[in-house]
């Protein structure tokens, strides 16, 4: 059966899949990287290094859960965005893999970006691949982005995406961790300043701050900071970070449909996968499309896919899967 391999090394995630295109399902693994105790993120030097220690480890793992197999294609992200000047060392150990695994198994090699990937990803998760023939907007909200994207069609790259959009400081999952970090929680911080706002007993209005759109996030620490220093609950403080970036988002999406219209909106990235932001954003929006939170984070699903659409060539065209 066809079987697409996909490896993506992010700045904190080393991620293999496999799409299996005659059932629909992804077979994946992955493992962050380590970050030491108290530390907001890793020098690209050393996420260089632990890719290139992990990689062979989940792939190893991998093998077990596929069994033997021949691949009908391989994909890597080599780069953040597919812009021009995108570029983050980390990528190169997914690639140089792809590139290898290519070359000894004369298979198809396609490369993309982090981000095709994201969005890939969460139409895969959402039954909704076919909105790759259409033209929607998909936010991709993580540590690295805060961007608004209008997306399209497109025959080369299965997806043209321009940026509509974005942070002017901060993006939100820096904000998540900065202020994770401030309450005494290990990073990435999401998942337990999660739990902590879910226990909140008081809520404080927000007003986002956006300049044509863009949105600016820096205040948000400095306000959290002075919250914790006039003594406010961290229950209280991580309630207000997830409020404020989830109606931050809201206004970012109310711009963009003055601006293009109604179009499917697909939320993508590992902030979109805390509940309480997607519950505030689907309230007002209940047809947007979300991935699960497995497909939210990094991830390589997204990237597996991207080789099997790639491979269809002229036979793009997707009904249902």
């Amino acid at each position: 059966m066809p079987e697409f391999l996909g490896i993506d090394t992010s700045n904190y995630t080393t991620s293999v899949a496999v799409y299996i295109s005659d059932e629909n399902r992804i077979i994946q693994h992955k493992k962050l990287l380590p970050v030491k105790e108290g530390a907001l993120g890793l020098r690209q030097s050393d996420a260089v290094f632990h890719h290139t220690k992990q990689l062979p480890e989940i792939m190893e793992h991998l093998s077990v859960s596929i069994g033997k197999t021949d691949f009908s294609a391989v994909s890597a992200s080599a780069r953040p965005r597919n812009t021009e000047g995108s570029y983050m060392p980390c990528f190169l150990c997914g690639e140089g893999f792809a590139r290898a695994y290519s070359a000894l198994q004369n298979v198809p090699l396609y490369m993309t970006s982090h981000q095709t990937g994201h969005i890939l990803a969460a139409l895969y998760s959402a039954d909704r691949l076919n909105l790759v023939n259409e033209k929607f907007i998909a936010f991709h909200v993580s540590g690295g982005t805060t961007d608004c994207l209008l997306c399209e069609p497109d025959d080369e790259n299965i997806l043209n995406i321009s940026e509509i959009s974005t942070s002017l400081d901060l993006n939100a999952g820096q904000a998540v961790d900065r202020v994770g970090l401030m309450l005494g929680l290990e990073f990435p911080c999401g998942k337990e300043l999660e739990k902590f706002a879910m226990k909140a007993d008081r809520h404080f209005k927000v007003k986002p701050v956006l300049k044509n759109g863009c949105c600016c996030l820096s205040g948000l620490e400095n306000k959290c900071r002075n919250m914790l220093e006039n003594g406010e609950s961290r229950e209280n403080i991580s309630a207000y970070c997830l409020d404020f970036i989830a109606e931050t988002i809201i206004s970012m999406t109310d711009y963009v449909i003055q601006k293009c219209g109604r179009l499917p909106l697909v939320f993508a990235g590992g902030v979109m996968s805390d509940r309480l932001i997607k519950d505030k954003i689907i309230s007002r929006y209940d047809s947007a499309v979300f991935a699960e939170p497995e497909f939210s984070c990094d991830n390589a699903a997204g990237i597996a896919i991207y080789a099997y659409l790639k491979s269809k060539g002229d036979k793009i065209k997707i009904t249902e899967v």
